[in-house]
């Protein structure tokens, strides 16, 4: 493992955490789409289907069970124990609609036609675009919490940073997966404008509750 495999697997390991600090800390899941929430739970159980046949590593069981279990907890916070503070109204982007595409294009373009890889393949697609949902709440909502900024630029920099590590796996290793890399660099490309929203208005300075979008 790479310096920046280990960076973004920590970066991802940020997000949800921060993620789930806000809303324990405030009992509130204003803000917070349980449709991206829902999304990342079927990347992760369709990824993940190998944790209790094949064992590759600690580190790599105790990485997947946590993000299967911390989403999953997300969820039950959002849509059962906060449920009253839901936005549902504002989360009101169609699922199906990133659903449908992304198991199609897993049928046509994957590594091998089996069960397994197709199910890898279709989850590398749906985490591409997963964060839809949550951007699309933002801009309909029109703000976000500081630290509903700071989960989604803690996602934003661990897919960052994989793109380095695919980068340098191909130089070092001589290793290069076209479905994994050009997926991530879409999904960089997603938080693009939300960079550049953190850093004028988060980091740059204006320190209120409210971060316009």
């Amino acid at each position: 493992m790479n310096i920046f495999r280990l960076l973004g697997d920590l970066s991802h390991l940020a997000a949800i955490l921060i993620l789930l600090w806000k809303m324990w800390a405030s009992r509130s899941v204003s803000g917070i789409s349980a449709r991206s929430q829902i999304l990342y739970f079927i990347v992760f159980v369709t990824r993940y289907l190998d944790l209790f046949t094949t064992f590759i590593s600690a580190y790599n069981s105790l990485m997947k069970l946590f993000f299967l279990s911390s989403t999953a907890f997300t969820i039950y916070l959002m849509l059962v124990k906060f449920r009253p503070t839901y936005e549902r109204d504002s989360d009101s982007f169609r699922i199906e609609f990133l659903l449908l595409p992304t198991a199609c294009l897993a049928l046509i373009a994957n590594h091998n036609f089996d069960t397994t890889e197709i199910l890898w393949t279709f989850s590398i697609y749906l985490e591409a675009v997963a964060i839809f949902p949550q951007l699309y709440m933002l801009q309909k909502t029109g703000s976000a919490e500081t630290i509903t900024a700071h989960y989604l630029f803690a996602l934003g920099i661990y897919r960052a940073l994989y793109i380095f590590n695919w980068v340098l796996r191909y130089y070092q290793e001589d290793f290069f997966d076209p479905i994994a890399t050009l997926a991530g660099i879409v999904q960089t490309i997603l938080y693009a404008d939300f960079f550049y929203v953190y850093f004028t208005r988060v980091v740059s300075a204006r320190k209120n509750m409210e971060l316009p979008i």
